[in-house]
């Protein structure tokens, strides 16, 4: 058991790290959106097309099928070399379809081999039910521990070296992602002795159908399209409201290292809770605590400490939602095919951050102002809010087994 202790560390220590460089790398990205505008002379929504392409492509389940059919390293490792050639490929496709290229898909696909949906796969087929909300808790906060690292460098290469040669050295990063990939089980499917997995050898075709009539995991992926919505647009908008409001660089930066701060006490208390409490509950607390919070900071006057205090309030529900509901997919279905169901559930989140950072860039070139995206971010909280709560309590795992009894 000792064994299998040192392999479950290893495997979350290298979820982790992985997760912590590549979200905390992808959160700066927002601090490049004005100078990048300004050096090529376009308007904000040709790279917000480029932000939401990424984002769409962040979400393809294509990952979450190549981890559970070739196992999560492999994944990994190619992806941190696409995440890395991507960044160096911003600075010389400069055009709007160069930009959809390497910051859209080159990027994307490596954020997508890198992200929660690869990594928390992996990690649960080494934990029972009883402990994956918290460990996935956890992950969740070491990579909002990212957010709160990178922006403010990210800012401080962007001062100092000009957008360019900063994403050179952001492009350095993703190589130790590859290295953190050899703590994760090569293998697809890997458990270990003791883990009782429920429905582990259950054909992939009848996980998917099932999956497909399950009210649950329906409404599961219908709020979690709410959440994408959410944090791609503050995450690569937020900076520039800032400016246009005539507030400093540094607030912005430190607005964006607040959310991942506060995002990691958020990720660890909810992680925590989900093993205790209703998790369909919870996760209708968070959204409509996000349209409580982002209403309030609109009514509010704009200045650095309401700037500051919103960067923690949204932090605090930022990827809260992610251990509850990658949580609940496990509790459905088992862990075995969790990289893929959790993948078809984070494409929701992706095509809703997909509309979020575009439609930020479409009103403010046509009518010069984000209000209109923050109204609808608040009509779209109270709407998760209330589609989370038909959730079954009952899980789909648990039925089958007390049917098959």
């Amino acid at each position: 058991m000792s064994s299998n202790r040192n392999l479950i560390v290893g495997a979350i220590i290298s979820a982790s790290l992985a997760v912590m460089i590549g979200s905390g790398i992808r959160s700066s990205f927002g601090l490049f959106l004005t100078p990048i505008t300004e050096t090529l002379g376009t308007g904000r929504e040709n790279l917000s097309i480029a932000f939401a392409v990424n984002n769409l492509v962040v979400g393809l389940p294509l990952v979450g099928l190549l981890s559970d059919r070739f196992g999560p390293r492999q994944v990994v490792i190619a992806g941190s070399v696409l995440y890395a050639g991507g960044l160096v490929l911003v600075t010389i496709l400069t055009t709007t379809m160069g930009l959809v290229v390497s910051f859209g898909l080159l990027v994307g696909i490596g954020l997508g081999a890198t992200s929660y949906v690869v990594v928390l796969g992996a990690v649960a087929q080494l934990i029972g039910e009883g402990q994956r909300s918290r460990v996935f808790g956890l992950i969740t906060a070491m990579g909002s521990a990212g957010m709160f690292v990178v922006p403010p460098l990210a800012q401080i290469l962007l001062s100092n070296l000009g957008w360019q040669r900063a994403l050179y050295a952001l492009a350095a990063v993703p190589a130790v992602v590859a290295l953190m990939a050899f703590g994760l089980p090569r293998r697809p499917g890997t458990q270990l002795q003791g883990v009782q997995e429920p429905h582990a050898d259950e054909p992939f075709r009848s996980v998917l159908e099932r999956a497909a009539r399950h009210r649950g995991y329906l409404l599961l992926t219908t709020g979690f399209f709410v959440c994408g919505f959410h944090v791609a647009f503050i995450g690569a908008h937020l900076p520039a409201y800032l400016g246009d409001k005539g507030l400093p660089e540094f607030v912005a930066a430190g607005a964006l290292a607040l959310i991942g701060a506060f995002n990691i006490l958020g990720s660890v208390t909810f992680g925590w809770l989900g093993d205790r409490f209703s998790r369909k509950n919870m996760l209708s607390l968070i959204y409509f605590g996000r349209a409580v919070v982002i209403l309030l900071f609109l009514l509010a006057p704009v200045s650095q400490t309401s700037a500051l205090v919103f960067g923690g309030a949204i932090g605090f529900l930022w990827l809260a939602t992610v251990p509850l509901t990658s949580g609940t997919v496990a509790s459905f279905f088992g862990a075995r095919y969790l990289s893929t169901l959790y993948g078809i559930v984070f494409f929701s989140h992706q095509i809703g951050a997909f509309i979020g950072v575009w439609l930020g860039g479409r009103f403010y070139d046509t009518a010069g102002t984000y209000t209109p995206v923050w109204i609808a971010g608040i009509a779209l909280g109270v709407f998760a809010a209330l589609v989370h709560l038909p959730i079954p309590e009952r899980t789909e795992v648990a039925g089958a087994a007390a049917a098959a009894d």
